[in-house]
């Protein structure tokens, strides 16, 4: 685990364990803190094989539990763990739903784990959402009382919900609840329209075991992956036990374990302002992360910074560590000054020492990685037109098709115009007219929720590809510097992906050593370790390693910048691109031509803005922040951070 500025010693433990009040692992990588978890449940499960006992598992679903149904699959077959003895409950599945729809839990389950293990059938037990509204009642009672009969759940796995829900148990949520059947909350509601498409379709009950149930669970493991729920987790972990946050209710529990990963830690005080829980371990990094906040704190400029500010806000012992507040003041300031560049492929000719990126070459290559059609345009639109218009070669390689993101109307209109134009001229292939046919009669004919068939998937993915060359285009690339990669982990029909295998990486390596960059720019989300953003970075770092002792590796940076839903900390940013209003305005225009994200995208995430608005207004809150700190103004800044690998 990664260092977190905090020196160990029995004040910082009683300290630590006064604010968090859930006993929280951080790990640096949630592939790691699975494993770790699988493992833990692998062990009970022999010990209870060893003593000639079953073992009662509460099993959760979504994303967060993948990685350790992966790892107890890999042990079954591996290593030869049986589930023989696992007697299994699920939290909760929506309702009214069939199990045989991909959105149910039940396929969930038998597509993660219950098809590749031993399992009894009869062992396994998940809500049914196929029962009459008359039933529900009883059948919750009888569900209650076959997981006592079967001697209480020893390991209950649990995620938590941005609403603070753990199963379907939303905030108003009472602390005795039982299996029951509840109304969704809107935000868990929309945050599932990724695997409903609309969100029209996403159910507004479920049936889920209350917090009562969870509660009496021998042990509980609680996954947390993903900034996205870093702030819903410090609420758990640090406010009171209180409704509004039911999984704040663990608190009270006796062996509760809060498995997170670095980036769902972040907002917990250990991590963002460890100074305020003990002594520190002062570093570049968490110098600057430490000014920075008491600027925006006590609302002055960095420069203007005094001792009184810094002895006032628990950070006297950083004073003592330099000579003066004004020393460290100028320190923190130029770090932040140098990291702002109008030449984001180095600027020619001039001294690099404190400059983000090099001078030499002076014309570079460069790939900008977009793991959808829209995300370089999106994501660093700005620096996309500075880095052709200041003469790079400027490569962008579009890592999936994106093609499940396009709306049935969209790409039944595309078929219409292809029909109307070059079916009556005569202009369209057999092969041809016989895919817009097929995939117009799927549309005419689809039923909701039914995964597109092969020729509509192929269909949104050329509406896709025509956006992403407009987009391209615009911003000044020939057509041979535009790659789509397809990769092949994205190309399954549904929003759940497969994990990423050689051929995935296969495909990017290969583009990099014909191109031999200079310069690589990819999304660096640290989101749903399980989402394709992360997933298609993934696969960027497993290309770096494997192409590591490649010559020209050796002058190749990778620069990480942010989706459109967050963006990297002012500490942490390390080149901050300045775009003027007209070149926030052209980068509008580039996002503009993707015409099937417009307006209301398919998957619009948690935030309803359309992606041009949020860019921008996150693009200028970056350079609001900056001139808050007393750095150079400008209308909006786009941010980065180099990987070093």
């Amino acid at each position: 685990m990664p260092s977190m500025g905090v020196s160990s010693n029995n004040l910082l433990k009683y300290q630590l364990k006064n604010l968090e009040k859930l006993p929280v692992k951080i790990w640096g990588d949630s592939n790691d803190a699975s494993i770790h978890v699988a493992q833990s449940i692998a062990l009970a499960i022999r010990q209870k094989q060893q003593e000639g006992e079953q073992i009662v598992l509460g099993l959760a679903t979504g994303s967060s539990p993948i990685g350790v149904y992966k790892e107890l699959v890999r042990m079954h077959k591996k290593e030869g763990l049986s589930f023989s003895n696992v007697i299994t409950f699920n939290l909760d599945e929506y309702y009214p739903m069939d199990p045989k729809a991909q959105q149910s839990y039940v396929w969930f389950m038998h597509e993660y784990l219950f098809n590749d293990i031993d399992i009894p059938p009869e062992n396994i037990n998940i809500p049914d959402g196929t029962i009459s509204m008359e039933e529900v009642e009883a059948y919750c009672e009888q569900y209650e009382k076959k997981i006592d009969l079967a001697g209480g759940i020893d390991i209950q796995l649990l995620g938590i919900g941005r609403t603070g829900h753990m199963g379907f148990n939303e905030p108003g949520s009472w602390q005795d609840s039982k299996t029951r059947l509840v109304r969704l909350d809107g935000i868990t509601r929309r945050d599932a329209i990724k695997d409903f498409i609309k969100v029209e379709m996403v159910p507004y009950r479920a049936i889920t075991m209350g917090i009562d149930s969870i509660m009496k669970a021998r042990t509980v493991y609680m996954l947390v992956w993903g900034q996205h729920k870093a702030a819903i987790l410090q609420k758990a972990v640090e406010g009171p036990v209180s409704s509004a946050v039911p999984s704040s209710f663990l608190q009270e529990h006796p062996n509760v374990k809060v498995v997170v990963d670095k980036a769902a830690a972040g907002e917990l005080t250990r991590i963002k302002t460890p100074w305020l829980v003990g002594m520190c371990n002062w570093h570049d990094d968490l110098v600057g992360q430490a000014v920075i906040w008491l600027s925006q704190k006590v609302n002055k400029t960095i420069l203007r910074l005094t001792d009184n500010d810094y002895n006032e806000n628990n950070l006297s012992d950083l004073i003592i560590e330099h000579a003066s507040s004004y020393d460290l003041n100028i320190e923190v300031h130029n770090r932040l000054q140098d990291s702002i560049t109008g030449w984001p492929g180095g600027k020619p000719k001039v001294d690099d020492s404190r400059r983000p990126e090099r001078a030499t070459p002076a014309k570079k290559r460069v790939i900008i990685f977009s793991p959808h059609p829209d995300d370089d345009v999106i994501s660093m639109g700005g620096t996309f037109l500075r880095l052709v218009d200041q003469g790079h070669e400027v490569h962008v390689a579009y890592q999936t098709s994106g093609n499940i993101a396009v709306h049935d109307h969209d790409a039944l209109r595309f078929i219409e115009f292809m029909d109307e134009f070059g079916g009556e001229r005569g202009l369209l292939s057999e092969a041809g007219g016989k895919l817009f046919r097929q995939a117009e009669k799927f549309l005419l004919n689809k039923k909701p929720t039914q995964m597109d068939s092969q020729e509509v998937r192929q269909i949104k993915g050329m509406v896709r590809r025509g956006e992403a060359r407009a987009g391209a285009r615009f911003c000044g690339l020939a057509d041979k510097n535009i790659h789509f990669l397809d990769m092949p982990f994205y190309e399954t029909g549904s929003t759940r992906k497969n994990p990423i295998g050689e051929k995935d990486v296969q495909v990017i390596k290969d583009l990099m050593a014909a191109i031999q960059p200079h310069q690589v720019y990819a999304a660096g989300d640290l989101a749903d370790p399980h989402g394709t953003h992360r997933v298609c970075l993934n696969a960027i770092f497993e290309a770096f390693h494997q192409l590591k002792d490649e010559k020209w590796m050796g002058d190749c940076w990778l620069w990480l910048y942010r989706g459109a839903w967050h963006e990297w900390p002012i500490h942490e940013i390390e080149m901050a691109v300045p775009l003027s209003p007209m070149e926030l305005y052209k980068k509008r225009k580039a996002i503009f031509m993707h015409q099937s994200q417009k307006d209301s995208p398919p998957f619009p995430g948690e935030d309803e803005r359309e992606f041009w608005q949020r860019a921008e207004e996150r693009n200028k809150a970056t350079a609001a922040a900056y001139r808050g700190l007393g750095l150079s103004e400008y209308e909006a800044i786009e941010a980065f951070r180099r990987w070093k690998f």
